[in-house]
């Protein structure tokens, strides 16, 4: 669900960014007061291994089309909603200014719909609310499935609502909801199955990692599930990301088959053009691939031919890890300086 600047307003857009940045200061400002000095390696290799694991398309049976993690109810569970809110973010940023994966004009719609609904709607009032208490094997995976599946089907809806709200796009909106849903409702019973492994090796591997576990749990050490969890990441982003579905994601799909590929007009100038711009000196890697000449952004119209590199892939899973341990070290840093005698 990583929208393009194409399906949306300046003013849709501007305000999105707005409420996502007011987000990102006040889980900054609650992580500097409650973060546990051991949690910032974590969010920075979570983050890596939820770079390189949205790296991987897989194809949805019977539809031509693919979905990919989105990984904020899996961040929520393991992080808690303010660490895991910032690191979905981190991700999306880095994908938007480095991959061109996601407008720059929309990078506050997708921060919204990928990190706050997860870590602030599902994950306190529903998740926990299913899984209080001391649930069973059964219910844990009950709360996950549902969880995962609302969570999508939220932020489905919400690309549809800022969409809607825009008012630039030519797509005929009650088609695009309509398809929209039934994807991602499928996208999401994947990402619940997905989820539910990964918790399942966390509970065997470091059963303190997750919110609720007891105290003193055993476990093999924490660097060893750090190390197997970065591993995975460069192995997915350098290796399994090859072998991704090429089939076109829930929201490019929804697009065409809407019957509108071309969803709007008036984009090639002002801010949509100044933005694009941006995009495409900030670029790296458009499109997770090494361009072979410069020139555009490469797309469905242009000529700019790119190349498939294990390179790119690792490239963002390093990127990634060092910007959410950077940016954990400094909120650190700055709860000592509040805390301090001196400051």
């Amino acid at each position: 669900m990583h929208m393009a600047d194409a399906l949306l307003s300046p003013a849709v857009g501007g305000a999105m960014w707005a409420v996502s940045a007011g987000t990102i200061a006040i889980s900054s400002a609650k992580l500097r007061l409650e973060q546990d000095d051991r949690q910032a390696p974590l969010m920075g290799v979570l983050g890596a291994f939820l770079f390189a694991s949205q790296m991987i398309n897989f194809s949805i049976p019977g539809t031509g089309s693919s979905g990919h993690l989105s990984g904020g109810l899996l961040l929520a569970v393991l992080l808690g909603p303010w660490a895991s809110f910032l690191t979905v973010a981190s991700v999306l940023v880095v994908q938007a200014l480095f991959f061109a994966d996601g407008g720059l004009l929309a990078l506050g719609c997708n921060i919204f719909n990928l990190g706050i609904i997860p870590s602030f709607l599902v994950y306190p009032f529903l998740y926990r609310g299913l899984s209080s208490g001391s649930p069973g094997r059964f219910r844990e995976i009950l709360a996950v499935m549902t969880s995962a599946l609302v969570s999508l089907q939220l932020g489905s809806l919400a690309v549809v609502l800022e969409t809607g709200l825009s008012g630039i796009s030519s797509l005929p909106l009650e088609r695009f909801l309509l398809l929209m849903q039934p994807i991602h409702l499928a996208i999401g019973a994947v990402e619940g199955a997905i989820t539910v492994a990964v918790l399942s090796f966390v509970r065997k591997a470091r059963p303190e990692l997750l919110q609720r576990a007891p105290e003193g749990s055993a476990g093999r050490s924490r660097s060893t599930v750090l190390a197997a969890f970065l591993f995975l990441a460069l192995a997915a982003s350098g290796f399994f990301s090859q072998l991704a579905s090429q089939n076109p994601d829930g929201l490019e799909w929804s697009i065409a088959k809407a019957g509108r590929p071309d969803v709007a007009a008036g984009t090639g100038e002002g801010m949509h053009a100044f933005l694009a711009r941006l995009q495409e000196k900030s670029a790296w890697f458009p499109d997770y691939a090494v361009k072979r000449a410069s020139g555009p952004l490469p797309n469905a119209a242009s000529g700019v031919p790119a190349v498939a590199s294990a390179v790119p892939g690792i490239v963002g899973t390093v990127l990634t890890l060092a910007l959410v341990c950077v940016a954990a070290f400094l909120l650190k840093r700055g709860r000592a300086r509040a805390v301090s005698p001196d400051a």
